[in-house]
């Protein structure tokens, strides 16, 4: 799984990324009859070939594989001339389970000499977890108090004078009234300075569901009231919802036996009034303010730091540049005891002898099989497949199959051993690299990501897109440095340069890695933290009732 650039052409900018490979990747605009030189081996191009798109090294004829980074990512529909763009038109989604190129035990850990010893500034909880972040978390049991939630979201936003959105508030005024109208208030000063703020979580779920629906929705908010970056939860029930008190307060034990973090349990059909709950949800969040802001950053090693991965709005260059980018900050993580998490298995199809070689024992390896064909049997059930993966936006930018996205984005996972493959809602508990069952989409994947643990994300793009998370910084990595400058409000660090051959995976991942200790250590915030892009969205695995 590691990036093997197999050649080059330089001036004429194609890279072929794997020796194995029968397609070349465009890295520019190429015009029909560019003539091309691969390995000694001289071809012109019978079409244009439009930067991030692939075109043939030999002419393949239906059935036929089309190879990149060294596996099966596509089989020919239709006769592909030499020197050919591979289209939806002419391949489709296709795997191998050939012999796998990892061997277990096989993994040669990189040189983090320049870190070791290395720390960040976290927050230290009792049960001995270390956060990046120090939030109080407001949550719906179900969606009946979305409502209460956003009248709360306002009133502390009021309260504390911590409006993120008081700047666009200020534009409207201006376009409705033609000119300022009255300003907006300045921001005041912080009450609360060891708090990062409060976090309001709205949902879709908790009642109309599957009854395991309303457990996974109940574990996945104990994952986040029992998360490092957590001080504590208000919590609002309506009542005779499926998802109850109880089950919650069960799927919190199981994470926190000893009940070290405060959480406060309000039900609205047993209060007298909306007022007064409301006014009791108000006093338990800044009541939980003040008790968080007792907590102090203090340095702990990088072994705390569990990073999870995840990718959206990919293209051509993502599986390039940016994805193995941060497979090798992953790496790096690992070897010095800390974790990273590999979610989206949808885009880890067909790579999954890859990632089933690099497992630590058969148990893993098992495991994660038994959870792959779980998920492939459930979307069959309703008529879907993982080739249905590719967005419009995935196959314009060159990512024309499922597998060639797969074999892409399972790179951001590095190249360490799997020490654990956990469920959806499962948190982790080993050190090293997990895998987690998740779909595909974006926000409910990393969403996933900070339920199973990770008080860091790194989140790679190839198009631009505003995702954050309510509890856990996310960090954006742009796979191309156009990107980079027009959504510079969005984008965190920039590996283009990596296609331009100007630098070093390795160099730009140690770069990268000193970015995500600073942003554990709060002294750098990632633009979604800025633009307060806290999206929550669970997975809902079963049907509506």
């Amino acid at each position: 799984m590691s990036q093997t650039i197999a050649s080059d052409s330089g001036q004429l900018g194609t890279l072929r990324v794997h020796a194995a490979d029968n397609v070349l990747v465009a890295l520019k605009d190429l015009p029909a009859g560019s003539e091309v030189t691969d390995n000694g081996q001289h071809l012109t191009l019978t079409e244009a070939i439009r930067h991030k798109h692939k075109f043939t090294l030999a002419a393949l004829e239906p059935g036929d594989s089309v190879i990149m980074y060294g596996v099966t990512v596509g089989r020919a529909t239709r006769p592909i001339a030499r020197g050919a763009a591979i289209t939806t038109e002419n391949i489709e989604h296709s795997t191998s389970s050939s012999t796998p190129q990892a061997k277990r035990g096989s993994w040669q850990a990189p040189d983090v000499a320049h870190f070791q010893g290395a720390t960040f500034d976290g927050y230290h909880r009792p049960d001995g977890q270390v956060g990046t972040a120090n939030v109080w978390l407001v949550v719906p049991l179900v969606f009946c108090e979305n409502r209460n939630i956003e009248v709360l979201r306002q009133c502390v936003a009021d309260a504390l004078g911590e409006d993120p959105f008081r700047d666009y508030k200020q534009l409207a005024r201006e376009l409705l009234h033609g000119d300022a109208g009255e300003p907006s208030p300045p921001p005041r000063e912080q009450l609360f300075p060891n708090v990062d703020g409060v976090r309001f979580l709205t949902h879709t779920l908790g009642c109309g569901g599957t009854d395991g629906d309303a457990q996974a929705l109940c574990q996945l908010l104990a994952g986040y009231i029992c998360h490092p970056n957590v001080a504590g939860a208000t919590v609002l029930s309506l009542g005779c919802q499926k998802a109850q008190i109880d089950m919650i307060k069960a799927a919190i034990q199981a994470r926190d036996p000893k009940g070290l973090r405060p959480v406060h349990y309000l039900e609205q059909q047993a209060s007298l009034s909306e007022q007064a709950l409301i006014r009791e949800s108000l006093t338990t969040i800044f009541d939980g303010l003040a008790t968080a802001n007792q907590v102090e950053r203090a340095p702990a090693p990088l072994s705390k730091l569990s990073i999870g991965v995840e990718c959206g709005g990919s293209d051509g260059f993502s599986g390039l540049s940016a994805n193995p980018l941060v497979g090798a900050v992953i790496d790096r993580l690992v070897a010095l005891g800390g974790s990273g998490i590999l979610s989206e298995f949808p885009e880890l199809c067909g790579v999954e002898h890859e990632l089933i070689a690099r497992c630590s024992d058969d148990a893993v390896a098992q495991r994660f099989s038994e959870l792959m064909e779980a998920y492939q049997r459930h979307a069959a059930l309703v008529g879907a497949d993982f080739s249905m993966n590719p967005s419009p936006g995935n196959i314009r930018d060159g990512l024309i199959t499922d597998a060639m996205k797969s074999a892409g984005a399972a790179k951001k996972g590095g190249d360490s051993p799997v020490v654990d493959v956990l469920d959806y809602t499962e948190p982790q508990t080993r050190a090293g690299l997990s895998l987690l069952c998740s779909p595909g989409n974006d926000v409910e994947s990393t969403t996933a990501l900070a339920g199973s643990g990770a008080n860091l994300i790194m989140f790679t793009t190839g198009l631009g897109t505003p995702t954050g998370n309510p509890v856990t910084p996310v960090l954006k990595i742009a796979s191309n440095s156009s990107l980079a400058r027009r959504m510079s409000d969005v984008i965190d660090f920039d590996a283009g340069p990596i296609i331009r051959g100007e630098v070093e995976i390795g160099e730009l991942a140690d770069r990268l890695l000193e970015m995500c200790i600073e942003t554990a250590s709060g002294r750098f915030r990632p633009r979604a933290v800025e633009l307060a892009q806290y999206d929550f969205i669970p997975w809902k695995r079963g049907v509506s009732l």
